[in-house]
């Protein structure tokens, strides 16, 4: 079977598993308040609302473990596609549950699936692509995120208007169909040529790289300057031995995987999830009812999605380091403001704001439109800066032999520290109100400060060449990155002036 060779058609293909990502994030924001899911599922109370939430994000967690396990032996290809018939079987239970258990193992089942998705597509992406446009590339897996969670927030408010058990029926068995098309579309997607060469077929893995880098010519200086770097890194790579878990924690690894781990922690911690998740609670917070309250939520959605474009058009040019700085200084400010404002100018709610327990505060006037922007730029801060690196660097940052296990260890992150904060915001709202956006703007703090002082930057840099970067040892904050003088290009010319033969 010929496939393809364009790795905007390859992208548009894995990065399906980021639209099924997306759905999950907001096939219950325009559901958990209406009076259907009420009424079916028993009204919850705020402790299972979020156990039903954070079900989600416990099955990414353990899918991203069995990547983990199962990625470089299967490969990335098929060990997507196994992911996408767990993903239809979880859609299914959920659309037929009956109760709150048989929902719960539905979604666990969806998460298992986003796990596998969100830790090989992401792998298989950073593999395929030219360094020149990696970020971008890898960049679309958020946009697909985000375009998700806006189509299916839609889809929910439209199917609410039924006034019936299709309200959250038709969501989740919608899910279907995009899944069924990623599966048999992964059938086109050519092999991953680092996973083929730790494999040793090597003749594939010029073909792929020629296919993708050379226009089907492996004579290219660029396609065999790749595969010079490739066969050098699988060779040390061999001469180490078998990957053990010890490995990933060794001294010129420590850095590496602390880094991969805390840019999805300090994702999560960003506030700006929590906010999506339960965007409908807040904007009750702001005193909004009905339609009106949906209608302003689903905005959400929109500008996650419009502000990714600029990560996915610069941030091969401004770079990782400088986005993640401004983002923190920026989501901190917005959080902090969001705080303030609702402790001056709000107040408690004893039984809960329109008949919903879990929200007991409540402001109104020029300060709850006050609220509703901060939000806003809370989310478009988020989109542009930390939501798409944190797809982007770990799959940068780790040597073949650790990527697959690696990459999968740090999405595990993002999964469980979502699993916390899906259970922990609906109480936090509860028990402490505003202050939950002050502990999100310490976060932000925090990260900033991480990134400043360990996040080395990657832009325009081969996978290899990171490798000597981390390799270095020097300071994040004191290294300057080189674009013109590597090895990369170095090797092109000797290739083309004969002075290298592969």
């Amino acid at each position: 079977m010929r496939k393809l060779s364009n790795i905007y058609a390859i992208t548009s293909i894995v990065v399906i598993g980021g639209l099924l990502q997306g759905f999950d994030i907001s096939s219950l924001s325009a559901i958990i308040s209406t009076k259907p899911f009420k009424t079916h599922y028993g009204s919850p109370d705020s402790t299972t609302q979020g156990g039903i939430t954070a079900s989600i994000s416990g099955g990414s967690f353990i899918g991203c473990l069995a990547a983990f396990a199962l990625m470089d032996y299967l490969g990335r290809r098929l060990l997507l596609q196994i992911g996408d018939v767990i993903f239809i079987i979880g859609a299914i239970l959920c659309a037929a549950s009956v109760d709150i258990a048989m929902l719960i193992v539905g979604r666990f089942l969806c998460g298992f699936g986003v796990g596998i998705f969100t830790s090989t597509g992401p792998t298989l992406l950073a593999e395929l692509t030219k360094r020149e446009i990696r970020g971008r590339i890898v960049s679309l897996q958020q946009w697909a995120i985000t375009w998700g969670a806006l189509i299916m927030y839609y889809i929910s408010y439209g199917a609410s208007f039924t006034k019936n058990n299709s309200t959250f029926i038709i969501p989740w068995a919608v899910q279907i169909a995009p899944a069924l098309l990623m599966f048999f579309g992964l059938f086109f997607v050519p092999l991953s040529p680092r996973w083929l060469a730790s494999k040793d077929r090597w003749e594939e893995t010029l073909q792929v790289l020629a296919d993708l880098h050379g226009n089907g010519n492996a004579e290219s200086p660029l396609v065999r300057a790749e595969y010079i770097e490739i066969r050098e890194a699988i060779s040390i790579d061999n001469s180490r031995g078998h990957v053990s878990w010890s490995e990933l924690i060794q001294k010129d690894n420590i850095l590496r995987v602390s880094c991969g781990i805390s840019v999805h922690v300090w994702t999560q911690l960003s506030g700006n999830n929590a906010i999506l998740y339960y965007v409908v609670y807040i904007f009750t917070m702001a005193g909004l009812t009905g339609n009106i309250k949906l209608v302003s939520a689903s905005i959400q959605y929109v500008i996650n999605c419009a502000m990714t474009l600029p990560a996915i058009l610069f941030l091969d040019k401004v770079g990782r380091r400088p986005a993640l700085l401004f983002g923190s200084v920026m989501m901190m400010a917005w959080l902090f403001a969001t705080a303030g404002l609702l402790k001056v100018y709000g107040h408690y709610v004893p039984d809960g704001v329109d008949g919903q327990a879990v929200v007991k505060w409540v402001v109104h006037g020029p300060a709850s439109k006050a609220v509703i922007a901060c939000t806003y730029l809370l989310t478009a801060t988020y989109s542009c800066t930390w939501a798409p690196i944190s797809w982007v660097y770990p799959p940068e940052i780790f040597p073949t032999r650790l990527r697959g296990k690696a990459v999968s260890i740090a999405t595990s992150a993002n999964w469980i520290l979502g699993f916390a904060l899906n259970y922990f915001t609906p109480p936090a709202f509860q028990q402490i109100q505003w202050k939950t956006f002050i502990i999100f703007g310490v976060f932000n703090v925090v990260a900033g400060l991480q990134a400043f002082f360990f996040f080395p930057e990657t832009k325009r840099k081969t996978l290899e060449d990171i490798d000597e970067i981390f390799a270095s040892g020097r300071p994040a904050w004191r290294r300057k990155l080189q674009q013109e003088d590597d090895r990369l290009i170095t090797l092109v010319e000797n290739i083309e002036h004969g002075k290298i033969d592969v």
